[in-house]
């Protein structure tokens, strides 16, 4: 009985692994160069370049209505969350700007996964006061590009 259910786990386990093996090995690791590799890199660069207008509209056309987003606290949050929390963010850090670096894109078709190190500048102190790695799942909708999975991780300061 024990060597059954072993057995039925591993089968569960290579069955699950298999599909995303495929995947994996259908598409090979795009280069920086890549056009949908270009084009979520800029679709991030203009996002962040824009939260500190603190327009809702900049957050509902980068999110999708969809969203699952885990914040770096562990918290998931959906779009709405997103869109009520624009004023808290802004209130929290007024003057902040954001960009981003090291980014890594691979693309799938009409989706695309993409790991960048955002840098969080407060402008009153004149230099950057948090990183994080965010990881981000774009889909291709009606010819549009928006993010259905994120999730951001914030980098230990050095000792």
């Amino acid at each position: 009985m024990r060597y059954n259910r072993r057995r039925g786990l591993r089968m569960f386990a290579v069955a699950a692994l298999l599909p995303m093996m495929a995947l994996a090995q259908a598409q090979p690791a795009a280069s920086p160069q890549d056009p949908i590799s270009q084009e979520i890199t800029q679709l991030v660069r203009n996002f962040l370049a824009n939260v500190p207008k603190n327009d809702p509209k900049v957050f509902q056309e980068f999110f999708a209505d969809d969203v699952i987003y885990t914040r770096a606290a562990g918290v998931t949050v959906g779009k709405a969350d997103i869109l009520k929390n624009i004023d808290v963010r802004a209130e929290s850090t007024p003057e902040a700007t954001f960009e981003a670096d090291d980014f890594t894109v691979h693309p799938y078709g009409e989706m695309a996964v993409v790991n960048f190190r955002l840098i969080g500048h407060n402008v009153e102190k004149g230099q950057p006061t948090t990183y994080f790695r965010n990881t981000g799942t774009f889909l291709k909708r009606n010819g549009k590009w928006q993010a259905v999975a994120w999730q951001a991780t914030k980098v230990p300061e050095k000792q």
